[in-house]
């Protein structure tokens, strides 16, 4: 039995099912999975396999049923066995899960013996891949291991019918680890008091490190401005927005408009960070941006916080400075947050590895995932036609990694940015702990890395390990995600791929690539956006005015850029005297660097803060425009798409005074436009049907929904990242897809 099925409650399941249908036998963990051993007639093992699959726990997931005859050994019951550890590993590790509401009623149930215990679980809730420290998955390999059970929870542990039978973490006030409150040389002994405290703290405006299931978080009064800024000071995040948590479906109807798929998303056992337009002003929250992210209370701990009193909307962010990872080591914690919490409130249960929150949202195409972690990673999210084992080490940033183990695409959680020291540590950690839980041999492992030959994951990837190193172009990678997760290996598509930067065959950077092809043929670079000359290296990346400069000196007739409407800042002159004397220029064809030029000038003339926010405040820009408006020429030539007629038609609908929303969605209809006539020219000309789209301009929704409505009559299928981001986070699955094919 392959899938999801250690650590949810399966083999509890299995031996009920048994025992209902008068079958002797056993069931146990093995490395690969679950195995069952079945004696009764045929008649009762037919009705099992039945309700097998159809009654399996909501969390598990069967991807495969082996049945085979075997000798009949006179079983006179059904058991549950220890688990085995023969071959080599590749069961499914299940994610942490939220807690149930069966155990939220006994939480606060003064009767009951679990009675405000923040560390409350069950078979079917709680934590699991972050306790888990080798498989299969049994209580000596988790971090519970040192808290041997007392008699009630030995007792609910060995009882078929009970909900904590063999519920690894399971755990009570007598037995289990406890919470602390830290505050300077202050301390509050006892979940009770470490909550109380804490509350008392938040209500106050102050800022407490809580630990939770993955690592630890900051969390201040979302509706106290004051408290909110004081949190971006010490975090040093200027603009990017915080997440907020609340307690229930109903507080987050009131600030967000939730669709009924949304709905779904924000109460699904992932508990992710919904995104969801605003319907109200959280002062300081998320500045300038019409969406707000929200999450449900998925640990015991929020929920005792907000029983005790908490403020009713928490920001509740990772616990780390700017871009790096989440803190989740105690002693590591306390030293490096001392100076932006006023308060920590500890748990002693280690956290195994750090896992951050997930971020989804219910897109035109359905759900997208945007930063996969919490309650996804490590979920396989597809079979790979490949026998030897994989590792791709994905891109630099938004870095994920995939190990292939038995064709089965393990995808990590969301690592960081490896421009950054401690996510690079954290990668290497990451690295370590996956393909050492799956017990695979280095020598045979095939490492795949990006074509990139300065990016940090690759530099790491030539100095691991491996039987063979292969590099994978990134544009192609993304491509590649879509087709990996419909596992669609023979499908011929033109691809689209547009994002900020990647390394291209040529050398020069790309971001605005068409392809046509399939993962087994290989995919072939169709056609392009017409390329660019940028100025002052990576500094174009920050500075949308420098991007500006070098899309407009290929246009014609401009006004003086300094002058209003435009006022560009000093900065805009110099890199166009860079790219007159061709002094750190760079050859660009970049959609997400298009975005930037026309975001400045819209009016966004200074530094961005944090990546992508010039786009996205294009975006929203757009959407303030309530009148249908015809779109910018954006038109094919020959092999590329030519921007200078968008751009020059950008600059003059601002001379003439033209409101800058209006522009802003008449540039998201061209550039829509411009995508689907090169679509349908590659599509008619190379016989294909499908067009996967993906790369991080493919967050935009505004754009997926133009693109959408032109297209759709057409009957061309549209593709696109759902399982993985279509952002960097999801090119480890790209690489590994590649590479499977490849063998």
């Amino acid at each position: 039995m392959l899938g999801v099925v250690q650590g949810v409650g399966f083999r509890p399941f299995v031996y009920r099912l048994a025992r209902a249908h008068g079958l002797n036998g056993w069931v146990l963990n093995e490395p690969e999975g679950v195995a069952i051993h079945l004696e009764g007639s045929e008649a009762a093992l037919e009705v099992f396999l039945r309700e097998l699959e159809a009654g399996a726990p909501e969390v598990a997931r069967i991807t495969a049923i082996e049945v085979r005859a075997v000798e009949h050994a006179g079983f006179e019951s059904f058991t549950i066995r220890e688990s085995e550890n023969h071959g080599h590993v590749s069961a499914r590790i299940s994610p942490d899960l939220p807690v149930c509401e069966d155990c939220l009623r006994e939480l606060f149930d003064a009767r009951d013996a679990r009675f405000h215990y923040p560390y409350i679980n069950c078979t079917y809730c709680g934590p699991r891949y972050t306790v888990i420290e080798r498989l299969p998955y049994d209580r000596p390999h988790t971090t519970m291991k040192w808290w041997p059970m007392d008699q009630l929870c030995a007792g609910q542990y060995a009882h078929p019918g009970d909900r904590r039978f063999h519920a690894q973490p399971v755990a009570c006030p007598k037995c289990g680890p406890h919470y602390r409150l830290e505050a300077g040389d202050a301390c509050a002994h006892g979940d009770e008091a470490s909550v109380e405290a804490a509350v008392a703290l938040l209500k106050d405006g102050g800022i407490v490190a809580l630990k939770g299931i993955g690592g630890y978080h900051l969390a201040c009064d979302a509706r106290n401005e004051a408290a909110v800024e004081a949190l971006r000071e010490r975090k040093f995040r200027k603009e990017k927005p915080f997440a907020v948590m609340v307690r229930s479906v109903a507080a987050a109807r009131e600030l967000v408009e939730l669709t009924p798929d949304a709905e779904a998303l924000f109460k699904s056992a992932a508990r992710p960070i919904v995104l969801a337009p605003a319907k109200v002003e959280l002062r300081g929250v998320a500045p300038g941006n019409g969406e707000l992210g929200v999450m449900l209370a998925y640990a015991p701990l929020h929920h005792l916080l907000f029983e005790a009193g908490a403020p009713e909307v928490l920001v509740m962010t990772s616990a780390n400075r700017s871009s790096e990872p989440i803190a989740y080591d105690d002693a590591d914690a306390v030293r490096k947050l001392s100076g932006l919490a006023d308060a920590f409130v500890i748990g002693e249960r280690p956290i195994a590895r750090r896992v951050d929150d997930s971020v989804a949202r219910d897109g035109v195409f359905g759900q997208v995932i945007l930063r996969r972690s919490r309650g996804y990673a490590p979920g396989a999210v597809a079979m790979l036609p490949v026998n030897r084992p994989l590792l791709a080490v994905g891109a630099d940033l938004k870095n994920t990694i995939t190990l292939v183990v038995d064709g089965q695409a393990f995808v990590s959680q969301h690592i960081g940015d490896l421009e950054h020291y401690q996510a690079l540590e954290a990668f290497e950690e990451t690295i370590r702990d996956l393909v050492s839980m799956y017990e695979v041999d280095w020598d045979k492992l095939l490492v795949v890395h990006d074509q990139h030959p300065q990016y940090a994951s690759t530099l790491r990837a030539m100095e691991l390990p491996g039987a063979r190193k292969l590099g994978v172009q990134h544009h192609r990678a993304h491509i590649a995600s879509v087709l990996a997760e419909r596992e669609a290996w023979d499908e011929r598509v033109v691809g689209v791929s547009f994002d900020g930067t990647g390394y291209g065959d040529d050398g020069s950077i790309w971001g605005g690539e068409f392809f046509v092809g399939s993962l087994r043929e290989g995919f072939r670079r169709a056609m392009h956006l017409r390329t660019a000359t940028l100025g002052g290296g990576d500094a174009a990346a920050r500075y949308p005015v420098q991007c500006a400069a070098g899309f407009l000196t290929q246009v014609e007739g401009l006004p003086s850029m300094s002058n209003a409407p435009f006022e560009f800042p000093e900065r805009y002159q110099r890199a166009r005297q860079l790219i007159e004397r061709g002094v750190r220029t760079f050859e660009t064809s970049s959609m997400g660097r298009l975005f930037d030029a026309c975001a400045a000038l819209l009016g966004f003339t200074r530094e961005i803060t944090f990546e992508g926010q010039a786009a996205i405040w294009l975006e929203q820009l757009a959407r303030c425009c309530g009148a249908t408006t015809a779109p910018l020429p954006f038109p094919v030539d020959g092999e590329t798409l030519d921007f200078r007629p968008l751009l020059a038609a950008v600059v003059e609908a601002r001379v003439r005074g033209r409101d800058a929303a209006e522009i802003a969605r008449a540039f998201h209809r061209g550039v829509a436009n411009g995508i689907c006539d090169a679509v349908e020219m590659l599509s008619e000309a190379n016989g294909t049907s499908t067009l996967a789209l993906s790369g991080g301009v493919f967050q935009n929704d505004l754009l997926l929904a133009d693109v959408k409505m032109r297209l759709e009559p057409e009957r061309l299928r549209i593709w696109t990242n759902s399982a993985v981001p279509p952002n960097d986070g999801g090119i480890s699955l790209g690489q590994a897809a590649m590479a499977a094919l490849v063998e």
